[in-house]
């Protein structure tokens, strides 16, 4: 199994944190970014998009980030991880797309103008704006978790990739957040979990 992207992508943690978590043997091919290959013929051939991650399983190619946490999920995962009840997989399945969807535009603008831009050329009014709509959404998750533990549901699962990715450049940040104290112990949990510390909590850039 090989899988290719940068560690700082959100997109790439995905699916390391998901290979982590079902404990899977692969190798990890940095690219996009200053790693480059994205653009190479032999990289288009498997990834059109040139865009990262990109997975290849025996055989199969994959890309788009939820898609290929999907796959290893059902192929390698157990449950609660991958549930066996659809119902159950398309409550956390919503918070899948939901996250990739919903919240990344707005993170986005926050992210990119507090961490990737300089100063000087960074955009106040769509960092603001950012902040402003994500502080909003994380109001909404964090109402989500008063009736379960976890966006999968009782147990931690698929659900919880998206978001859990995004949370730790949330709670990493120097930006004013709301007191949110559902989501905060979530968090807390993610941050316990050695898949999740060595895919996940690596440094902002």
């Amino acid at each position: 199994m090989k899988i290719w992207g940068r560690e700082n992508s959100t997109n790439v943690r995905k699916v390391l944190w998901c290979a982590e978590e079902v404990g899977l043997d692969y190798e990890h091919i940095p690219a996009g970014g200053a790693f480059g290959i994205v653009g190479s013929p032999e990289y288009r051939a498997l990834n059109p998009n040139g865009l990262v991650p990109c997975l290849e399983d025996d055989g199969l190619v994959l890309w788009e980030s939820n898609a290929i946490v999907r796959y290893l999920a059902r192929r390698y995962g157990e449950p609660p991880f991958a549930p066996a009840d659809p119902r159950q997989w398309a409550a956390a399945d919503k918070w899948m797309d939901w996250t990739s969807l919903s919240f990344a535009v707005p993170f986005r603008d926050l992210f990119w103008n507090l961490v990737r831009c300089s100063a000087e050329d960074r955009d106040s009014a769509a960092m603001e704006r950012g902040g402003e709509q994500c502080a909003q959404l994380m109001g909404m998750a964090d109402a989500a978790l008063e009736e379960h533990p976890w966006f999968s549901g009782e147990d931690f699962g698929i659900g919880d990739i998206p978001l859990g990715c995004i949370a730790y450049a949330w709670f990493s940040m120097p930006i004013d957040r709301p007191g949110l104290s559902r989501l905060e112990g979530w968090y807390v949990r993610l941050s316990d979990r050695p898949a999740y510390q060595k895919a996940v909590m690596t440094p902002l850039t």
